[in-house]
């Protein structure tokens, strides 16, 4: 064992609640650098990063948020295995603390006093307490918990020199002597130190109060959710659109293309390898949605198709985060969500995957148990349709009017409900109730939001990038084997039979396991009436996700669970096409 050298540890340890403010702590002390990882044998994620404290490199490691050290998740589990583990000789615990709701926080204080490892108080969010006319007398606390204890304002980086200048000082001197391992003891504890601490005094309600109240309130806030997803929705397109339009399509050009057609030359413009790592060419030239190539689509797809959207949606969702607004929209859609065997949280991935189903199985991961994240992993892949493709349907279909459109979607929500009320009742286990802290309002500092950000995006281009160039140069050598040759001449049956659609239809519809954009914009020569296109676009919606999510898919879920969800969509896409060509040819 390695003991301290100079009162460094060798790992700091990041412990709170849930929302108060720990991964804010945790970029403010470690800057970007971050590495995330999977605790052994789970899915749930630590974020590790490095601090340099009297020449020596620490460790810093984000715990995921508990309430206690008695777990309730797989998240607190993890959380409580970690500091189970930590060596005290070598470790020292920050505890982060909601300075607003100090009563609340202290339990689990009084749980990492009782670990014997040092620990120091973070009373994090202070800034607050002056707004809410709340006074906390710091050095008592400290005297009475036998710790440091530093207030801090992680979003501005108040407090931070005083807390890594206390690191050294950190103890770890058991429970106070007024208070024993009796739960009734330390919840009697906690209420005489918050009464002598803690003052409080009169203010009037601010506009921010009120939206607070507006916002988890049923009637008024759905309609405060009904105008900020709209909003948010639009945003994230008016972002994606413009970074693809204005900043990515236009580097393609200018610099890529060039360089793709010098190699093109050099390759003799043909042949299998040309094929597989270039792609075909259309008139001369490399087209990035058809050509195909691991080095003209495969480089495209993720970089000028999908990361545009992973910019501007992880953008506005870490907007949303630190203001404080999603806990209280995962409040308001937890009943709803628990009848398809989710909590409110999962409202997050489904909202992502109306920009890009890549980031939205991704994102699944915020959900506890494998139980749902499979079903929220199929209710995406089958119920949610990219904005790629909601754009060739607004496009191709809503010229021959609205009533056309909303067909679509309300047979994609008919089905999204429905597969997950049947999953809800035939998968075992159960879905966790949601318990949340919902934090108060706060206007996030832009190098905050801009930190998390770029933490997001170089995840995205760590992990999805090679998986989608490994599947295109899959998809390229099965091509040159035959085998979607073969799959389309058996689908053909189903596709003119069950679907009422023409023959040729099926290159489409195998083309959309690719692209389902360039899938939908293939029917436009066939000559289809509404209701044959309202199948085809619901049956391409429904279907196999583009390459990248179906990869995706395998790195979340494997093998057997990416198969499940492929059984599910075949079934599915059948029935309901079949049912829409039977209303449609009455």
């Amino acid at each position: 064992m390695n003991e301290r050298r100079g009162g460094v540890p060798r790992r700091v340890l990041l412990v709170g609640n849930p929302n108060v403010g720990k991964s804010v702590v945790f970029s403010r002390l470690t800057g970007v650098r971050v590495i995330s990882s999977n605790y052994p044998g789970t899915t749930v994620e630590l974020s590790r990063g490095f601090l340099r404290m009297k020449g020596r490199i620490v460790e810093v490691i984000d715990v995921p948020g508990t309430y206690s050290l008695e777990p309730g998740s797989e998240a607190e589990e993890v959380a409580v295995k970690v500091i189970r583990e930590a060596e005290p000789a070598e470790t020292v615990i920050i505890n982060v603390v909601d300075a607003t709701n100090l009563e609340r926080n202290l339990r689990l204080t009084l749980d990492l006093l009782s670990r014997n490892i040092p620990v120091i108080v973070a009373l994090n969010i202070w800034d607050e307490t002056k707004h809410r006319g709340i006074e906390i007398a710091v050095g008592e606390i400290e005297r009475r918990l036998g710790v440091p204890v530093v207030p801090t304002v992680a979003t501005s980086g108040e407090g931070f020199r005083e807390l890594r200048t206390r690191i050294a000082e950190s103890a770890a001197p058991g429970l106070p002597e007024d208070v024993s391992e009796n739960p009734d003891s330390k919840w009697a504890y906690i209420g005489r130190l918050t009464r002598e601490v803690q003052r409080i005094t009169h203010r009037h309600h601010t506009v921010r109060d009120r939206l607070e109240e507006w916002s988890v309130r049923p009637l008024t806030g759905l309609i405060i959710a009904a105008v900020v997803i709209t909003i948010s929705f639009h945003l994230i397109r008016f972002i994606g659109e413009g970074l693809i339009g204005y900043v990515l399509d236009p580097f393609f050009e200018a610099v890529y293309t060039p360089l793709l057609l010098r190699l093109s030359a050099l390759a003799g413009g043909e042949g299998a390898l040309h094929t597989i790592f270039i792609g075909k060419l259309f008139d001369g030239g490399v087209d990035y949605v058809q050509s195909f190539g691991v080095l003209s689509t495969g480089v495209y797809v993720p970089l000028a198709m999908v990361l545009p959207y992973i910019i501007s949606f992880y953008l506005v969702l870490g907007l949303l985060e630190d203001f404080g607004y999603l806990p209280r929209l995962a409040t308001l859609l937890d009943t709803l969500m628990h009848r398809i065997g989710l909590h409110g949280y999962a409202i997050i991935p489904a909202l992502l995957g109306l920009g890009c189903n890549v980031p939205a199985i991704l994102a699944t991961r915020i959900l506890e148990s494998p139980r749902e994240r499979f079903i929220a992993a199929a209710l995406i892949s089958i119920g949610i349709p990219c904005t790629a493709l909601q754009a060739m349907i607004f496009g191709l279909v809503g010229g021959y009017g609205g009533q056309y459109v909303f067909a679509i979607y309300a047979s994609l929500f008919v089905v999204w409900l429905a597969i997950g009320i049947i999953l809800n009742r035939v998968l075992s286990g159960y879905s966790p109730e949601l318990l949340i802290e919902i934090p108060p309002y706060r206007f996030p500092p832009p190098g905050t939001v801009a930190r998390k950000l770029w933490i997001r995006i170089t995840e995205f281009l760590r992990e999805a990038v090679p998986l989608v160039l490994a599947g295109v140069f899959v998809v390229n050598i099965l091509y040159a084997l035959g085998v979607f040759g073969l799959l389309a001449s058996i689908t053909a049956p189903v596709v003119r039979g069950v679907w009422g659609l023409p023959e040729e239809a099926v290159t489409a519809i195998v083309i959309g396991f690719l692209r389902k954009d360039v899938a939908v914009g293939m029917l436009v020569p066939l000559g289809l009436s509404p209701g044959q296109l309202v199948v085809a676009c619901t049956v391409l919606a429904m279907s196999f996700p583009c390459i990248a999510t179906f990869i995706v898919l395998i790195r979340e879920l494997g093998w057997r669970g990416m198969l499940y969800i492929a059984g599910m969509m075949a079934a599915t896409a059948i029935a309901v096409g079949g049912i829409q060509n039977l209303i449609f040819t009455v």
